[in-house]
């Protein structure tokens, strides 16, 4: 269907020679990664609090993934976390310090400008938040006040989504505060989340015009330790929940939705064959 689109979680992985390319290592990743498939998230700019100017990308790695895309191909890009940690480090597990970049505009137009060459490919960008306890945020009212005044600086041209770790306000309030705002709900499979089945099943019609899909997983380290590192096998096969997926998926399709789903190595052991599968159930 062309409302959805398949991606991966980060594309440059040497054990995907012959399911995605031609060698081990080819010349350029990304540009043998688009002529296979039409989106993939970003998440390198992600891990950016700490790092010198917030981590912020650099002009040449922003124009290399725009020179080796097309005009139709669709980036999801995870936004710095130093936009979306109240707090900036922990010692002895006390977070001490108050991260001056959360929810900051003027941090947050700095991100802007210097991903603007990928600009016209932007499929989402993702403001990934953690559990959010009351040591960062008194409540979720506060919480959704905090988004309101962030959300009403943005320029309104770029489409955003939220993924938010707190199965208990993943609720009618928090789908209708993201319809309201044109923001879309970015859904994670995995991380003890509530199942993105039934999430989708009781909260389809507060959904706006767009959904992201993240499939993940629990353990990482399990996983990695059953693959070696190497991405060209299932290890952890999830049939059951990958057909009821795949029935949310073209649902919403159905419905009228742009459907992202991004999938993880870490979900089945391969990301490729899980995307080859759930292709398969469509």
């Amino acid at each position: 269907m062309e409302r959805i689109r398949f991606g991966t979680c980060s594309w440059k992985y040497p054990s995907w020679n012959t399911l995605v390319y031609t060698s081990e290592h080819p010349e350029n990743y990304l540009e043998e990664y688009a002529q296979k498939y039409d989106m993939v998230e970003i998440d390198q700019w992600f891990w950016s609090l700490g790092k010198e100017s917030a981590g912020l990308p650099n002009a040449r790695t922003v124009a290399e993934y725009d020179r080796a895309t097309d005009a139709q191909f669709r980036f999801t890009i995870k936004c710095p976390n130093a936009l979306t940690r109240p707090f900036h480090d922990r010692v002895h597990g006390e977070r001490t310090r108050k991260n001056p970049y959360y929810l900051n505009e003027n941090f947050m137009r700095s991100f802007l400008d210097s991903i603007q060459p990928l600009t016209p490919k932007v499929g989402l960008l993702m403001f990934q938040f953690g559990y959010m306890n009351k040591q960062m945020v008194a409540n979720r009212l506060e919480f959704l006040k905090q988004l309101d005044s962030f959300f009403a600086m943005l320029p309104s041209t770029i489409p955003y989504g939220i993924e938010l770790r707190n199965p208990a306000w993943i609720d009618g309030t928090w789908f209708s505060w993201l319809s309201e705002h044109q923001v879309a709900p970015v859904l994670i499979q995995g991380y003890w989340m509530d199942d993105i089945n039934r999430t989708i099943a009781r909260y389809e019609n507060l959904i706006g015009d767009t959904v992201s899909i993240r499939l993940h997983g629990e353990d990482r380290e399990e996983i990695e330790a059953s693959t070696g590192g190497q991405w060209d096998r299932l290890v952890n096969p999830r049939e059951r929940e990958l057909g009821e997926v795949a029935q949310s998926i073209t649902m919403l399709a159905e419905r009228g939705r742009i459907v992202y789903v991004q999938v993880n190595n870490h979900y089945e052991g391969s990301a490729p064959l899980t995307i080859e599968r759930l292709r398969a159930l469509l």
